[in-house]
């Protein structure tokens, strides 16, 4: 009973589209990081001549205010320009962030919308559940990867920094075009060190998460047996269903009875209930058929409803087995029919 109960099957198609209706998926955020980043960088290089355009005309905007009376009127209108140059420069690339995140998520879980996530739970604030989530093994990991990538990223572009720094004096005697040429340099260095480093920590991330992820998800040896048999139901509730459905087949099926031309038997074991319709198929179709209990069944109706009963052992027991119900016969046995069909139209004077 103890081996049933301890997680050591990996979870089941089920148990993970479930997790992920729930909101439950594995993201590394040090991945979403990297492929923000990234994105970012490139937007970056493409929006800089926009954005160092803007640059340059709201220098030469603060330029011509020089010597100028300032009023309110005059500080609001610097504001509104101020303000509207600002967002100019920073929405697109803003922008180009907001949908480096989407795509990063995207590439990790693919498409997912669920508001399961942000459903109130009081669960949620157990102060005993998050005591133990606290001081649980994931939040230790969670907190040396943090330490350990703030402290390492940190440290390296401090000394990038430190060292541009030391660049300052002779920047300062630059124009302004090259001024921000050497910012924009500067930048992709730090940002491109920078993303190294995190991209070296998203891998492990990403291994470390992925891993947590599905050890949390396994399942015990009986959850597995408890979902496969309620995947595929119960065989008590199964078999039931099958009975009904059998029941309500063989009702439609006597019902066809009294439409039969014959009933071929065997003459205890066998019935069979032929029709023809020339104007619905080419050849006699089975109406019905059983055997033991439901051949004295048919029999029964046939005689009920003035339906022919002729005794033919090889051809009932040839029809039983290779017609099925609502289909025609075939070839092979079209002669042995016809002879029958011919007795019993005969005997109808048809």
């Amino acid at each position: 009973m103890a081996d049933d109960q301890e997680k050591t099957e990996e979870p089941t198609p089920k148990k993970i589209e479930d997790a992920r209706k729930e909101g439950n998926v594995p993201k590394s955020q040090d991945t979403s990081g990297v492929v923000t980043l990234f994105i970012a960088i490139l937007a970056f290089l493409m929006l800089f001549p926009f954005m160092a355009k803007h640059m340059f005309l709201l220098f030469h905007y603060y330029f011509s205010l020089m010597g100028m009376h300032l009023d309110k009127a005059s500080l609001i209108d610097i504001a509104l320009v101020t303000i509207r140059e600002f967002l100019l420069m920073i929405l697109p690339l803003a922008v180009a962030v907001a949908i480096g995140g989407i795509a990063a998520s995207f590439a990790q879980f693919g498409f997912l919308f669920t508001t399961k996530a942000i459903e109130p739970d009081l669960k949620k604030i157990d102060p005993i559940k998050g005591m133990k989530n606290l001081f649980s093994v994931k939040k230790l990991i969670e907190g040396i990867k943090i330490t350990l990538k703030s402290f390492t990223t940190l440290g390296v572009g401090f000394v990038f920094f430190f060292y541009f720094i030391t660049e300052l004096p002779t920047v300062a005697l630059f124009g302004l075009h090259d001024q921000l040429m050497w910012v924009k340099d500067k930048m992709l260095i730090i940002a491109s060190v920078m993303l190294f480093i995190i991209f070296i920590f998203a891998i492990i991330d990403i291994i470390i998460v992925r891993k947590q992820y599905f050890d949390g998800l396994k399942m015990s040896k009986q959850e597995v047996k408890d979902e496969m048999k309620n995947m595929e139901g119960d065989p008590l509730i199964k078999s039931k269903i099958r009975q009904i459905q059998m029941q309500a087949s063989r009702k439609r099926m006597m019902a066809e009875v009294p439409n039969a031309d014959v009933v071929i038997t065997n003459p205890t074991h066998y019935a069979v209930a032929i029709k023809y319709d020339a104007k619905k198929s080419d050849a006699p179709v089975v109406i019905a058929k059983g055997m033991n209990h439901v051949a004295q069944q048919i029999k029964k109706i046939a005689r009920q409803n003035s339906v022919h009963i002729v005794q033919n052992p090889p051809l009932a027991r040839s029809l039983y087995n290779e017609v099925e119900v609502d289909k025609v016969i075939p070839e092979t046995l079209f002669a042995a029919v016809a002879e029958v069909l011919a007795y019993v139209y005969k005997m109808n004077k048809k």
